[in-house]
């Protein structure tokens, strides 16, 4: 018997159960982001036409200047924009089925938090380069994780409240660190450190866009192969361990993959609220599968902080807003509205 919403593909000797409404859902996701992607490269001080972006994304000789300002300025800023929401919409995804609490983000647990914390270390007291503030933000990040699933195992198993309270309480104290790093830091250091903590596209490079690639293409199909698995975690740990599934195997390769996509990603634009917190949720609504939405969420990601580069390049008043700040007046807009919602 075929499961309500699901259709039977088979090929050869092999089935294959998809969705069609998620389908659809990721197909109007991907037209989304294409519009936006075309929006975005055409904005700036210059502006660009849509054929002349279109030309530009081509190396058409015919237009040099279009050609130089969409593949060396634009386009990296552009595809770091969307690889950075996309794995932080994967993450989110990850752990709120991990902790069963759609308030599991890492952004909320403090994940991101101790990423920025180790970045602050480096450019303060070290004045690191970018690499190697990427590379103190990445391993602070994971640092950060296993120290918060460290003290949330109760008797062998963390459980998803214990995990949101503990994580919240780290990132508190880890706030309260990175203020006292930046008081202590001179003039310069203080400033570079506010700037990186805004989080920020501009200035972004290939150079940027290159390790959060990797880490997105080795990263995602962890996550994606374990999806079934976390979706019988969201059921119980006792039902998951009946059904076959190796709980602390699978909920520590899905911790891993995702520790690394957020690092990665904080490490490459600076902490973004909002993304992995509300993306998830929105491609559940969307698709209405029961699902852990990897993809979907991935997908949702990618559209959500393409759209908020947007919206921050066009605000009233010639402002420019960092993308951290426009996520989280986006994010703080967002948890009013769901928390009404469920009051309701």
């Amino acid at each position: 018997m075929i499961p309500a919403g699901q259709r039977l593909l088979r090929l050869g000797g092999c089935s294959l159960l998809w969705r069609p409404r998620t389908l659809a859902v990721g197909a109007v996701l991907l037209v989304v982001a294409g519009a936006l992607a075309l929006a975005l490269l055409g904005m700036g001080t210059i502006r660009l036409t849509p054929d002349r972006v279109l030309a530009g994304l081509m190396g058409s000789e015919d237009d040099g200047m279009a050609t130089r300002i969409v593949r060396l300025l634009r386009l990296p800023r552009l595809l770091t924009a969307a690889i950075v929401g996309a794995s932080l919409g994967a993450a989110g995804a990850a752990f709120q089925s991990i902790s069963r609490n759609a308030l599991g983000s890492p952004d909320v647990i403090g994940f991101t938090t101790g990423a920025a914390t180790g970045a602050i270390t480096g450019i303060v007291l070290f004045q690191t380069g970018p690499t190697e503030t990427a590379l103190a933000a990445v391993g602070a990040g994971l640092l950060t994780a296993f120290t918060v699933l460290a003290l949330a195992r109760q008797r062998g198993a963390g459980g998803g409240y214990r995990l949101i309270l503990i994580g919240i309480g780290c990132g508190a104290v880890l706030t309260g660190v990175n203020t006292m790093l930046m008081v202590k830091g001179g003039i310069d250091q203080a400033m570079a450190a506010q700037i990186w903590l805004a989080g920020s596209l501009t200035g972004r490079s290939w150079s940027h866009v290159g390790p959060a690639f990797v880490a997105m293409l080795l990263l995602l199909p962890v996550l994606v192969v374990n999806a079934r698995r976390l979706a019988l975690l969201e059921m119980g740990t006792d039902i998951a361990t009946g059904l076959g599934i190796h709980v602390g195997r699978t909920r520590m390769v899905a911790v891993l993959a995702a520790v690394g996509l957020t690092s990665v990603a904080t490490a490459s634009t600076g902490p973004i609220a909002f993304i992995a917190l509300a993306g998830p949720q929105i491609a559940r609504r969307l698709t209405r599968a029961p699902e852990v939405p990897i993809l979907t969420g991935a997908l949702t990601g990618a559209v959500l902080l393409l759209a908020a580069d947007l919206l921050g390049q066009v605000a009233p008043f010639r402002l420019t807003l960092p993308i951290g700040l426009t996520t989280g007046l986006l994010g703080g807009l967002y948890l009013m509205v769901v928390l009404l919602q469920r009051d309701r």
